[in-house]
């Protein structure tokens, strides 16, 4: 079999095992989703390194909605530069220094009925348990995004010895077996073809399909992104729309 062909099969996989065992979970994470975006509140949103796009996934796209609050540091996502200033050694180093957390979550106004939801391959790094610990802390809902193979096959880096699993109330499974990258080359010695983002964004997008289900049921509905193509001149209003109630949730978390 060709290289692409065993990533796609590979994805396949992804998917289907998804479907199989976590749609529990994703029902449970989107229910505390529905419950802080109906409440006014907010479901905040935390990764480092690449779990940056699942942040980006979340809200604004088309299809999306308010009621999500990305927190992405570019000191620990930014990596155009791989090299040199702001490069990728110095996000990796950061990433590992306990204590960043609660100085990132200072900057903000948390409280019920806001939840949390982490994406993190390892779910081992310091930043990640950080976060958590920091997270239900405050008694708020913890939803995880993260590849259980690779959480168990990895030692706990954080002094509290916990991995992500062991702090979240729900933990959602991306499918992806540990190490990432799903495909073998013959002559190469190192796998390539990471499935994470199949993964995770598949979730993502499966939560997000659910919460608006949800909170059109209780009356609510959300004020989605719509392209052009579906909704023609309107989608203008639409997207403005969106962007003010975003900015209408978002005054409370910088304690206005």
């Amino acid at each position: 079999m060709n290289p692409a062909s065993a990533y796609l099969n590979a994805a396949q996989t992804i998917l289907e095992r998804i479907g199989a065992t976590q749609m529990e979970n994703i029902r449970r994470a989107a229910d505390i989703c529905i419950d802080s975006i109906a409440g006014d509140g907010l479901v905040h949103l935390f990764g480092t390194g690449h779990s940056r796009m699942f942040i980006e996934e979340m809200y604004p796209r088309h299809g999306s909605f308010p009621g999500f609050h990305p927190i992405v540091e570019l000191s620990l996502t930014f990596h155009n530069q791989v090299v040199g200033a702001n490069g990728q050694r110095q996000a990796m180093f950061i990433e590992h220094v306990e204590g960043l957390a609660k100085q990132i979550l200072r900057n903000f106004v948390l409280r019920p009925p806001d939840s949390f939801m982490i994406f993190s391959n390892s779910g081992v790094n310091e930043v990640v348990v950080d976060m958590a610990l920091e997270v239900k802390a405050r008694n708020l809902p913890l939803i995880a995004v993260v590849s259980v193979d690779h959480c168990i096959a990895s030692a706990p880096k954080h002094s509290s010895g916990k991995r992500l699993l062991d702090i979240a109330d729900v933990s959602i499974d991306n499918g992806v077996p540990a190490g990432d990258a799903l495909v073998a080359i013959e002559g190469l010695d190192d796998p390539v073809g990471p499935g994470s983002t199949i993964g995770a964004a598949t979730v993502v997008n499966a939560i997000k399909c659910l919460v608006a289900e949800g909170l059109t049921e209780r009356g609510k509905p959300p004020l989605v992104l719509t392209s052009s193509v579906i909704a023609g001149d309107a989608s203008a209003d639409k997207f403005d729309a969106s962007y003010d109630d975003y900015r209408r949730r978002m005054r409370r978390v910088y304690g206005d």
